[in-house]
């Protein structure tokens, strides 16, 4: 295992040293070539990618750039100018279009995620109830609404289904001990129940989920379970699991620790909470400056919500609606982004980076922002968080105090410098985004970003400075870098550009595509590289034993050609398929060709960056897995059927009773030598016992050849453990059980030091006094860190001293024993003095004293 971890730290710290060189490269590109930010992607002559030192060569000419995509140096400047205004472009169109889906966020409210248990997170969903009360706030009327938001009606047993009630009356004549999780209350009282029309659904059909989920469908009510919660005592208790609160977790109290379940404690400040009806906000009693808020950033896909954190608060009236909460006590619900429409504008515009003069025109509004004096000291320039934050380098800015309503500089068209504010290739002053005019904005900027790339594609120049040909719309089926042949998307696309446009789109990939390659592992740079490349195939793999039929096998010049005369077909063959396809002989091509090479479409891989994986070779992995797989279950099965078996013979041979045999021997010690009977086993099951064993040895060495699966969750904790360079991971779990005790009665315990593992084990064995030594089962003293191995046995003493069950046992009656004296016979019984005797006082000397 040390070897293991000695070969893994050396192949890291390789992996690690590698990555400091190319970052220390870019960084020296960054100041030699005085570039805008920093640089971030390296290519060479040819467009390709480059990711280490080691791939490039000496005096090799490369090109780098801030994170854009690799433009050929070829290609005209007017080109390369539309294709810096297009990615501009779409960068900007993409922060509008997170506003928009950003901003019409509504109704959601507090739920836990999965189980309810200590530990569980939480997010704001979609709530499983209608709230048909509720109303937009408005800023005079906010009071009102809060009162009304939602209207209730009392529910009765009778809108529960026979099924449903049957369950109720079997758990209520059920008296068992149940686990905290497994507890849940359905004795509503008359105002404290579900409304009617909720309870008229619960039982109906489940909630449609999303079809690749991973997480288990639930009910209604199971979901309406999840969303309960009661804000009592200063603390917001789950309403299906008392015994657990809303918390965070760790003594590293700061802005963003996300907000989970934990075992409810009076004392505990990190769990108690202070709301504050004026502003809408709940904040932590441990430090009054974090709220509970929502982080902007969903947690998972469609289906998930957005995660719940506590954040520093900010005094704002508008980009602060992620803070603010509605508490509905009489549906035990916690409404998210109870605020008003204007509020949630700004919060959305500050999220996707867009200038709040676009939301609000010509308007002063109380939001965060950044302050400067120009350089007359005249004035100062106000800006808003986005225009801020893109400024920030160029500016020494300074944060704005709140109660200063202002309209960001960008906005005004007097301010030329900041025309352009966050975005890129649009004007702030232009893009309206409006309550009732961004959809529509974000329509014209999508049209127009259609048509600049239908443009672009018409007129793309050649190196050589003439109008390229036109390359005709090419069918392809893409699939994802590392996926095989799974989930193929079919594509026609007549651009590259816009090839991987689409499989970015269909593919669903986390960041843009910028590369495909080929089955063969050919990097494909245009679609004339793919369509040569497809060509080229064709021909190899074309039909040779038809032609070696209809052309002579043997046979001088003269029967060739003659062969050739006698037969056209193979001539008009051999011009359709020439011996190898170039990218200049494309166009001398027959058309036939083409529209063979466009009946089917050519399969191809694409990735973000990452380097190609043989499908083939993902087949073969698979193939191998499963076949390990298969050779387990055989194995399983095979020694299911040999134990059976040896059950089978023990019971025959103790049902029977066979008597043993007595056996004359020579030797006086043992006379008579017992052989046989029942109590001894028959070679049939001494064989059979070996055979088990070596079954047994066979399945261990299978399992070590398959690979070991691990959750999402375990592979994101593996790779937060392996990012740092010389810290290991050292957390070790250990079967532990108290002093005196038997070791079925232990638990788990995990630490990464002694004192950590003593602690943990205080907690979960539940120990009256804090742990304080470490033992092994023989009673050694476990000292360092290094003694302690994964999944050991140890076991846990408050003091001093190891004692074993027995001696435990002892003492406890010893202890019995003499209060049982006390009580009967009185303090007394128990004052023992013990005396010599006299001879042996009359032996002492009185000078020996």
């Amino acid at each position: 295992m040390k070897e293991n971890a000695k070969s893994y730290v050396t192949k890291y710290s390789e992996t690690e040293t590698k990555r400091n060189e190319f970052h220390q490269l870019l960084e020296r590109c960054t100041g030699i070539l005085n570039l805008p930010s920093a640089a971030r992607r390296l290519f060479n002559e040819k467009g390709k990618e480059i990711f280490t030192v080691k791939d490039l060569q000496r005096d090799e000419l490369v090109y780098v750039s801030c994170g854009e995509h690799w433009i050929s140096p070829d290609l005209s400047i007017a080109h390369q100018k539309k294709q810096i205004l297009l990615r501009n472009l779409a960068s900007d169109i993409s922060k509008i279009q997170t506003f928009c889906s950003t901003r019409k966020i509504e109704a959601l409210v507090l739920e836990v995620q999965r189980d309810i248990v200590s530990g569980a997170k939480l997010a704001v969903c979609e709530p499983a109830a209608t709230f048909g009360g509720e109303k937009q706030i408005t800023e005079p009327e906010e009071e009102q609404v809060q009162k009304n938001a939602l209207t209730t009606e009392g529910a009765s047993s009778k809108s529960l289904d026979s099924h449903a009630r049957a369950h109720l009356r079997m758990e209520a004549c059920h008296t068992r001990l149940k686990y905290a999780w497994q507890e849940t209350s359905h004795n509503f009282k008359e105002g404290d129940g579900f409304p009617k029309k909720i309870q008229e659904e619960l039982f109906e059909n489940v909630e449609p989920q999303r079809k690749y989920s991973h997480s288990p469908k639930r009910s209604k009510l199971q979901k309406l379970c999840h969303q309960q919660f009661e804000y009592r005592d200063g603390q917001i208790i789950s309403h299906a699991v008392p015994q657990l609160v809303l918390g965070v977790q760790g003594p590293d109290l700061h802005s963003g620790v996300e907000v989970v379940l934990v075992e409810k404690k009076a004392n505990d400040s990190h769990q108690r909470w202070m709301h504050k009806e004026g502003s809408r906000t709940f904040h932590l009693v441990r430090n009054p400056d974090l709220v509970l808020a929502v982080c902007m950033t969903k947690t998972g896909g469609e289906g998930c919500g957005y995660a719940v954190i506590v954040q520093k608060y900010k005094p704002f009236n508008n980009g602060t609606s992620n803070q603010k909460w509605n508490y509905i006590e009489n549906m035990k619900a916690f409404m998210a982004f109870h605020s008003t429409a204007l509020d949630k504008e700004i919060t959305a515009a500050n999220y996707a980076g867009i200038c709040t003069s676009s939301v609000v025109k010509e308007e002063n509004i109380d939001q965060p922002g950044y302050y400067y004096v120009s350089p007359a000291g005249k004035k100062r320039m106000m800006l808003c968080l986005a225009c801020g934050r893109s400024m920030r380098a160029e500016k020494g800015l300074k944060q704005l105090l709140p109660g200063l309503p202002f309209l960001c500089a960008s906005g005004s068209e007097t301010q030329k410098p900041f025309s352009r504010g966050p975005f890129k290739a649009i004007n702030v002053a232009e893009a309206d985004l409006s309550s009732y005019e961004a959809e529509r904005t974000l329509s014209y900027y999508e049209e127009h970003l259609l048509s600049l790339r239908m443009k672009t594609c018409t007129h793309v120049v050649s190196p050589s400075g003439t109008a390229a040909p036109h390359q005709k719309a090419v069918k392809i089926i893409a699939y994802k870098n590392g996926d095989g042949y799974r989930n193929g998307k079919l594509i026609v696309a007549e651009t590259f550009p816009m090839l991987l446009t689409e499989c970015t789109k269909q593919l669903g990939l986390i960041r843009a595509a910028s590369k495909a390659y080929t089955k063969d592992g050919t990097a494909i740079l245009s679609l004339r590289d793919l369509v040569v490349w497809a060509l080229d195939e064709i021909c190899i793999h074309r039909d040779s034993g038809e032609q070696k039929k209809e052309a002579a096998p043997l046979g001088t010049k003269e029967t060739t050609i003659k062969t050739m005369e006698e037969n056209p077909r193979l001539k008009v063959k051999n011009e359709l398929f020439p011996t190898s396809v170039t990218s200049e002989s494309l166009d001398g091509i027959d058309e036939s060709l083409f529209t063979l090479l466009h009946r089917n479409p050519i399969a191809i891989w694409v990735s973000c960056g990452e380097p190609f994986i043989s499908p083939s070779a993902l087949q073969k992995a698979k193939k191998l897995e499963k076949e390990n797989w298969l050779k387990k279950d055989k194995v399983l099965a095979d020694l299911d059927t040999m134990k059976h078996k040896m059950r089978q013979l023990k019971g025959r041979r103790v049902v029977a009773c066979q008597p043993a045999t007595m056996v004359p021997n020579e030797s006086p010690v043992q006379p008579v030598v017992v052989e046989g009977g029942w109590t001894e086993q028959t070679p049939e099951e001494m064989k059979l016992m070996e055979l088990i064993r070596h079954t047994e040895a066979h399945l261990a060495e299978v399992r070590e050849r398959q690979p070991k699966r691990c959750s999402p969750a375990a592979a994101r904790r593996a790779s937060l453990e392996q990012s740092s360079l010389y810290e290991q991971p050292s957390a070790r779990r250990v079967w532990a059980y108290p002093n005196g005790c038997r070791p079925e009665d232990g638990t788990y315990a995990w630490g990464r030091t002694v004192p950590e593992l003593l602690d943990d084990c205080s907690s979960r064995l539940k120990m009256a006094r804090p742990a304080r030594a470490l033992y092994t089962p023989g009673g050694e003293p476990i000292v360092s860190w290094d003694d302690v191995e994964r999944d050991m046995v140890v076991c846990v003493s408050t003091r001093r001293g190891f004692i074993t069950q027995k001696e435990l046992k002892q003492v406890v009656e010893i202890r019995a024993n003499y209060a049982r004296i006390r009580r009967q016979q009185g303090p007394q019984a128990t004052d023992i003095v013990v005396s010599p005797l006299e001879k042996l006082q009359s032996r002492v000397h009185p000078h020996d004293l």
